[in-house]
């Protein structure tokens, strides 16, 4: 406004009219008069504004006070705006990261903790505390529901078996074990045939049946004795198949029925006569002792063979009541018979070779089983045996059973 008052004082009156025309200023309406004043106003500035000449910089602007300097300030970045979503996104990949990150290490056996492990809190006392608490608890738990409740009764066995059984299992039956303890398929075996041959031999159908129950009985105390001899034997090689090995049953229980089965035995091989039924009991008894004499040696065999010879003079001998006195046997069926009883001896060792090495047997089954091989020695012997079966055969029908 300074610079436009001076302006004004300096225009001279003829400055800004056209020549030629007269203004009346008495005949202007008032209102246009305003108007005309301000766009002259108008006029008046944008023509000042360019011929007025800058005035320098000393009389324009007033004396300052010199300021201080100020040290410079670093400049500082700009922050970009950060997207709500996306930054809580951004939280919760980091959170996941730090939780993957400690299950990997809780999964490494090989982390290593930085704590030291005896600055580490104990806490087993506390933990034996609580687990003995717990004990407690549950002891008084299971008192109070014996208490409450009667003892559970075991399941029974439906169906036949558990009918014969009174609903017990097989193991739990003392009979069951027995005769399995028994060697039954040797047993019923050598019965049949004894039997078998007593038929064959011409003697009457009560006699053949009282040789083959005789046999029967005889035989199972074999059995009987041979498991209780193996007892420990059997348990160090796990042999699953012997009761009294694995404690389904006991050697007083056992060494009780051979007891009751000798004092039946005895009045059933004398029924045949006196001669025959001793000749008899001295083939069981020489079976007995060759349980435990000779029996891991090289003539392991020998009970075998004099037991197997002892049969063709029970039945040669044998008749009914016991009174009956018959005839001495053939040799060569005596000796057949013994050689028999070999090959069945061997035969059988095949099973138990590997047994029988690991306990240092020196038997001749075992050393001839080392020089050719189980299997060769099982075919060498089933071999033998069914010729000397043969060989019994044609001498029997040839020369008889007696003299």
């Amino acid at each position: 406004m300074a610079k436009k008052q001076r302006w004004r004082r300096s225009r001279s009156a003829g400055e800004g009219t056209v020549p030629g025309v007269d203004v009346v200023e008495d005949d202007v309406d008032p209102t246009l008069a305003d108007d005309t004043g301000v766009d002259e106003d108008i006029e008046d500035d944008t023509t000042a504004e360019a011929d007025v000449e800058p005035a320098p910089d000393e009389e324009l602007l007033d004396p300052v006070d010199p300021v201080d300097p100020v040290d410079p300030v670093d400049p500082v970045d700009p922050v970009d705006p950060v997207d709500p979503v996306e930054q809580t996104e951004q939280t919760s990949v980091i959170e996941e990261l730090e939780v993957d990150e400690e299950i990997e290490v809780e999964l490494d056996p090989d982390h290593e903790s930085d704590l030291d492990p005896d600055d580490e809190p104990d806490d087993s006392d506390d933990l034996d505390d609580l687990d003995d608490e717990e004990d407690e608890e549950d002891e008084e738990d299971d008192e109070e529901d014996e208490d409450d409740f009667p003892a559970a009764v075991p399941a029974r066995r439906g169906g036949l078996a558990g009918a014969l059984l009174g609903g017990r299992r097989p193991q739990d039956v003392a009979a069951i074990q027995l005769l399995q303890a028994a060697h039954a398929k040797q047993a019923i075996g050598t019965a049949l045939a004894m039997g078998l041959v007593a038929a064959v031999a011409g003697r009457p159908a009560r006699e053949a049946g009282v040789v083959l129950l005789t046999v029967l009985v005889g035989q199972t105390i074999l059995g009987w004795h041979n498991d209780i001899v193996d007892r420990q034997r059997d348990q160090a090689h796990g042999l699953t198949g012997k009761p009294l090995a694995m404690g389904r049953i006991s050697s007083e229980t056992v060494w009780y029925a051979i007891i009751v089965a000798t004092l039946l035995l005895v009045p059933l091989a004398i029924t045949t006569g006196i001669q025959a039924g001793c000749l008899y009991l001295a083939a069981v008894a020489v079976g007995m002792l060759g349980n435990v004499l000779l029996r891991t040696g090289i003539f392991s065999w020998w009970s075998w063979a004099v037991s197997f010879a002892l049969l063709p003079a029970y039945l040669s001998y044998g008749g009914w009541g016991g009174q009956a006195v018959g005839s001495a046997p053939e040799t060569v069926i005596v000796a057949l018979t013994a050689l028999l009883g070999i090959g069945i001896h061997f035969t059988r060792a095949v099973w138990g070779l590997v047994a029988d090495h690991e306990d240092g047997w020196t038997y001749l089954p075992l050393k001839l089983g080392l020089k050719l091989g189980a299997t060769r020695l099982l075919a060498l012997s089933t071999l033998f045996t069914v010729l000397v079966v043969i060989a019994l055969a044609v001498m029997g029908a040839k020369v008889g059973l007696s003299r």
